[in-house]
C-alpha cells in the first residue's frame, strides 16, 4: 500500500474490484483515510466533522482512548474463539439488565441479520408465516426487509413491493405493508390478517420519523389482543434515544428487540433479545426439534466488539452523557431552524436530537410518503455544499455524538448558513 496514493487513486483501484466502485453503502467518492474524535480525513487530506459517525455506531467519536485500551488488552489475549467468552457474558448481562424486554439475548454479527432472526422467531413461536412491517421501514437485507424499504411506485397498502432483484414472489406473498403512524391503518389491516400475522417489526422512531401520540401504544395493545410477536427494531434507537433504548424513551415495551451499531462499539455486533417464552426457541432442549430455531455465527460474540460495547456503554452510563448528546443536537437543530426560516425555503426537521435532519416541504413528515413530497434535488444540493464546508452526513441524516466540541457545532452552523444561502439561488 502506498501512502502518496490520491483518492482518485483509490476510486479507480476500488472500480476493478468492487460493483459500483464502492462497498455498498455509501457515496463511492469518498475514501476516508482516518477518524479521530469527531473528525475524519480522506485519502487527499480533506478534513471533515463526521456526522455519519460510520451510520452510528461511533457515538463516543473516533479512537475514544478508554475503547482503545479494552481493545489492545482483549487483542493481547485473543481475537475470536468460536466459544462462550466471559467478555460476551458480560456485555449480554448489561444489555439484558438494561433494555425493558431483555430476558435472553442471541449474538450475530450485524443488525440486518438480528432483524431477520426476529422475524424467525416470530414465526416459531406462533406458528404463522406473515410478517407486517411499516412503508419506508429499514430492517436490513433480508428478503423480508427489502420489502417497501424505498418503493419507488406507490401501490396500495397492504401490497408488498420488492425492493430487490432476485426475492421470490413467495416472500412477497407473506408480507403485509402498512403506513407508518397511522393507527386506523393498522387496526383494519390487522382486523383482516391478525390470525395470520406472526409478527410486526417497526422501527419506533422510522428513520427520522418520531411516532404519533398513542401509535406505539396502540401497536402494543393490537399485537397483545391476537397473540402476534411485536418486535422493535432498535438497531439505531438502542442506548441512543436513551440508555434503555426507545422502549425506555417512549414507555412501550415490545416481546423481541434487536440492538446493533453502538453495542459493538465499532466492530461488527449485534443482538436479537426479548422474552425468555420467545428466545427459548434458540434452546432446542426446550422447545423440541419442530420449534427450534437454528442459529450460529463464525464470529457472533467476539470478545473484541464485546470489550468495545462494554467500554461504550460505560462512558455512556457517565453522568451528563445523554444531556450533552441532547445538547449537541439541540444547538445544531435549532441553528438549522433557525437559518431556514430566515431564508424562506419550505421546510421540515423531522427526528430527534440525537439524529435528524432537514425535508424540504412545507407540510407534516409523518411517514415514507411524506419524505417523498419533499424536494430531494434541494436537499442533495444542499448535502452537496455542506460536504463542500467540510461537514460529512449521510443524504438524510445526521448524527450527534459526545466528540462534538463548540468549535464543531459553530463550524456546522456557518456551513448550514452558506448551504441555505445557496439553495435560495437555485
Amino acid at each position: 500500500m502506498k501512502a502518496d496514493l490520491s483518492q482518485s487513486d483509490w476510486i479507480n483501484r476500488a472500480a476493478k474490484v468492487l460493483p459500483a466502485a464502492g462497498i455498498g453503502n455509501f457515496d463511492p467518492g469518498i475514501v476516508i483515510r482516518e477518524g479521530r474524535g469527531s473528525r475524519v480525513w480522506d485519502e487527499d487530506g480533506r478534513e471533515y466533522i463526521d456526522y455519519l459517525i460510520g451510520s452510528g455506531p461511533m457515538i463516543l467519536g473516533h479512537g475514544h482512548p478508554e475503547v482503545l485500551e479494552a481493545v489492545r488488552e482483549q487483542i493481547g489475549r485473543g481475537m475470536t474463539f468460536f466459544t462462550g467468552n466471559a467478555r460476551g457474558i458480560e456485555l449480554a448481562e448489561e444489555i439484558c439488565n438494561s433494555v425493558a424486554c431483555a430476558d435472553r439475548l442471541r449474538f450475530v454479527s450485524t443488525g440486518g441479520e438480528a432483524d431477520m432472526y426476529a422475524m424467525r422467531l416470530a414465526r416459531a413461536a406462533t406458528g404463522r408465516d406473515r410478517i407486517l412491517k411499516f412503508e419506508g421501514g429499514y430492517h436490513g437485507m433480508s428478503a423480508e426487509a427489502l420489502m417497501s424499504l424505498a418503493p419507488t411506485t406507490l401501490v396500495n397498502y397492504p401490497t408488498a413491493v420488492p425492493d430487490s432483484a432476485g426475492i421470490p414472489q413467495s416472500v412477497r406473498d407473506n408480507m403485509v405493508i402498512a403506513p407508518f403512524n397511522d393507527a386506523d391503518a393498522f387496526r383494519q389491516l390487522i382486523a383482516e390478517f391478525g390470525d395470520e400475522i406472526a409478527g410486526v417489526i417497526v422501527e419506533p422512531l422510522q428513520r427520522l420519523i418520531p411516532p404519533a401520540p398513542g401509535f406505539l401504544e396502540c401497536l402494543r395493545q393490537e399485537c397483545t389482543r391476537h397473540g402476534i410477536v411485536l418486535i422493535f427494531d432498535e438497531v439505531v434507537t438502542g442506548f441512543r434515544l436513551a440508555y434503555g433504548g426507545a422502549q425506555e424513551h417512549y414507555g412501550v415495551v415490545p416481546d423481541l428487540c434487536t440492538l446493533g451499531k453502538i453495542i459493538g462499539g465499532g466492530f461488527p455486533l449485534a443482538v436479537v433479545v426479548g422474552k425468555a417464552e420467545i428466545m427459548d426457541h434458540f434452546d432446542k432442549a426446550k422447545v423440541g426439534a419442530d420449534g427450534f430455531c437454528f442459529q450460529i455465527g463464525t464470529l457472533s460474540g467476539n470478545p473484541i466488539a464485546s470489550v468495545a460495547g462494554l467500554k461504550t456503554l460505560e462512558v455512556l452510563r457517565r453522568p451528563g452523557a445523554f444531556e450533552k448528546l441532547r445538547q449537541n443536537g439541540h444547538v445544531l437543530m435549532a441553528g438549522l431552524k433557525s437559518v431556514l426560516e430566515d431564508s424562506g425555503v419550505a421546510h421540515q426537521i423531522v427526528g430527534d436530537p440525537v439524529l435528524f435532519d432537514v425535508v424540504f416541504t412545507p407540510d407534516v413528515v409523518a411517514n415514507y410518503r411524506d419524505v417523498q413530497k419533499g424536494d430531494a434535488a434541494l436537499l442533495k444540493r444542499f448535502n452537496t455544499v455542506l460536504r463542500q464546508q467540510g461537514i460529512l452526513k449521510s443524504d438524510s441524516k445526521l448524527y450527534s455524538s459526545l466528540a462534538l466540541t463548540e468549535a464543531d457545532l459553530d463550524q456546522t452552523l456557518e456551513a448550514i448558513t452558506l448551504a441555505a444561502s445557496d439553495i435560495t439561488q437555485v
